[in-house]
């Protein structure tokens, strides 16, 4: 036995000086850990938050949740992320953000875990279009039940293989960036400003700095009746989703935003960047962001 763990030995170090092995540097590690088109195909996500410069306490909320089911020559990636703006100025908006996120994750979860962890996946027989909507009612009827008085934004993307489903309330919003450099918001800001916008009474430049540009006419916990947008689209092979609060895109211009994006190596050292220019830029409000890279 001996002998036979001698001779094994043996041949390990003569094998070890046959082959030339040397570390692998920084440059090469980022080309193997960034490469353009993971196999299965998969979202990659990172997200940040500040209590911004001139705010004492934090009413933003957010939720990420990603995952790939492959298998049965199927490849389905999933994701959910959402973000909530507590209302300023309603009672309790940290708390009605908070709620806002946890019923509405929950919600669509349970309705979407059987279907697709079934022994034969399939969709559910709702579409994703009705979850979505259900989800958001969910959240406004848990917020008034918990929190009477208190108010949330609500921007939640569903993405279930090639198809994405945004659901919105409020004004934080979704963006898509492309790899050609174009910016494109896939929401429209439930404001007083942006209806007037919307009616030609004032113009974009007027609206950024009107004095009621923070005055929603749609919210979570406020008024009935309740209508969320709803809408789904395909969404590209390549190209990044952005879901922020107005704690960004109110001081962020959304052409420094896509080229931060473009920029960066990856989504978490982007939001990092972007809440860095967003705190640069006065840190006003609270900065809540989430980007997903999508490979589908």
């Amino acid at each position: 036995m001996k002998r036979f763990i001698d001779k094994l030995r043996g041949s390990q170090q003569a094998l070890s000086q046959e082959i030339p092995t040397r570390p692998i540097h920084k440059e090469n590690l980022e080309t193997i850990t960034s490469h353009p088109r993971p196999e299965p195909p998969q979202l990659i996500v990172g997200c940040a938050q500040s209590t911004g410069v001139q705010r004492d306490n934090n009413e933003d909320a957010l939720f990420t949740l990603s995952t790939t089911l492959t298998g049965d020559f199927r490849n389905t990636p999933f994701g959910l992320y959402i973000v909530a703006d507590g209302m300023g100025g309603h009672q309790h908006g940290e708390i009605a953000s908070g709620i806002a996120i946890r019923s509405m994750a929950s919600y669509v979860i349970r309705k979407l875990n059987s279907p697709l962890l079934s022994l034969k996946p399939n969709l559910p027989e709702e579409s994703l279009l009705e979850i979505m909507q259900e989800g958001v009612q969910d959240a406004h009827s848990a917020i008034i039940k918990q929190v009477p008085g208190g108010g949330t934004t609500l921007t939640a993307a569903l993405i279930v293989g090639n198809r994405m489903t945004i659901a919105h309330v409020g004004d934080s919003r979704a963006y898509l960036i492309g790899n050609n450099g174009k910016i494109e918001a896939l929401t429209r800001d439930h404001s007083l400003v942006n209806r007037w916008v919307e009616l030609g009474q004032i113009t974009l430049e007027e609206a950024a700095v009107h004095p009621h540009r923070n005055v929603l006419y749609r919210a979570l916990g406020q008024g009935e009746p309740f209508d969320p947008d709803i809408n789904s689209i395909q969404i590209p092979d390549t190209g990044y989703l952005l879901i922020c609060s107005d704690g960004l895109w109110s001081v962020v211009p959304e052409e420094e935003i896509q080229a931060i994006v473009q920029k960066s190596k990856n989504p978490e050292q982007a939001c990092q960047m972007l809440v860095e220019a967003a705190n640069a830029a006065g840190g006003p409000d609270n900065i809540t962001v989430i980007l997903i890279r999508l490979h589908v």
